[in-house]
């Protein structure tokens, strides 16, 4: 018989001990491990743990793959053309979901057949206390609370608007329920278009979420906001340096203005690649970049945002 919902974990070099949390908090779902398979895909590690790590949750409804082409994207895809269910939910190897994660979302989606992908809120764990001036950089790393009350989209494009639009409260990837024919769109779009880079090597850009979320929404199914399910995202010290940062913050920055593009999405005009020099310098100016590392990091994002619009 088919599982009811297939969980994906793409992986690159995962921290054992994280990772074991993750996977234990999958067991300890309120609904039955019976009733879904775990596919976790080694995305091209260079470390990765041994068979006997795996020994405590084998049986018949886990399986590991290998990735070569390295890259969340990539990983993701290759999941879910192996998933046997007809629900899907995207666990990246750092994510705890809540107890009843799973059995929340998939009530939700029996509630309402035309979303095709939810998500909820997101909190975070740190390792290691994070500085005091990162308060303002929580969102980098995806913390996620658009409040109390469900909310759904309205359509890529809403009743009166000029063009498509990205939902302020969609949904991020990790932890993304999605229904099978919303996931095959999302799929079908990564056949036709070359994957956007996606943390993979030295890049941290997340445009591959925010495309997958972009490519559903364009086949015609909504994203919702579910605030009663939550996962908690470990942020483990090495990503509190003002360097990591910096570059999370260039990423994202990049990737979401360039998936903003692909779609016609994006509120902000292309500009002439010779104006780029002048508008980061007037940038790093502008979040007074020289005062510490959260100005810098701040001011990495504007140049990551400029350097997408670069038409």
């Amino acid at each position: 018989m088919n599982p009811l919902v297939s969980i994906i974990i793409p992986s690159y070099n995962p921290d054992e001990g994280i990772l074991q949390r993750v996977l234990d908090a999958l067991y300890e779902q309120t609904i039955s491990s019976e009733k879904w398979e775990l596919i976790i895909v080694n995305n091209a590690s260079t470390q990765w743990p041994a068979q006997d790590f795996f020994a405590k949750y084998e049986g018949g409804n886990i399986r590991i793959l290998v990735e070569a082409q390295q890259g969340a994207t990539y990983a993701r895809k290759r999941g879910l053309e192996e998933a046997s269910a007809d629900l899907a939910v995207l666990v990246d190897d750092d994510n705890i979901l809540g107890k009843d994660y799973l059995e929340k979302a998939l009530i939700r989606l029996q509630e309402y057949p035309q979303v095709g992908a939810l998500g909820g809120r997101v909190k975070l764990e740190f390792l290691k206390e994070p500085p005091v001036w990162m308060d303002t950089l929580h969102g980098l790393f995806a913390s996620w609370d658009h409040g109390d009350t469900m909310l759904i989209s309205n359509g890529i494009r809403p009743p009166g608007a000029t063009r498509n639009e990205y939902p302020p409260f969609a949904p991020i990837t990790a932890g993304l329920v999605l229904r099978r024919a919303a996931w095959e769109a999302w799929l079908a779009h990564l056949n036709t278009q070359p994957i956007m880079s996606d943390r993979c090597g030295d890049s941290l850009s997340s445009g591959g979420d925010n495309d997958a979320i972009l490519a559903i929404l364009k086949s015609g199914w909504e994203v919702a906001y579910l605030p009663e399910i939550y996962l908690t995202n470990i942020i483990p010290p090495f990503r509190l340096t003002p360097k990591y940062l910096e570059r999370l913050s260039y990423g994202c920055s990049a990737g979401f203005t360039q998936a903003l593009r692909r779609h016609d999405a994006c509120p902000w005009p292309p500009i002439a690649r010779w104006t780029l020099p002048l508008r980061v310098a007037r940038a790093w100016f502008r979040y007074r970049a020289w005062r510490g590392p959260a100005n810098k990091i701040h001011w990495r994002g504007a140049v990551g945002h400029f350097t997408a619009r670069v038409r």
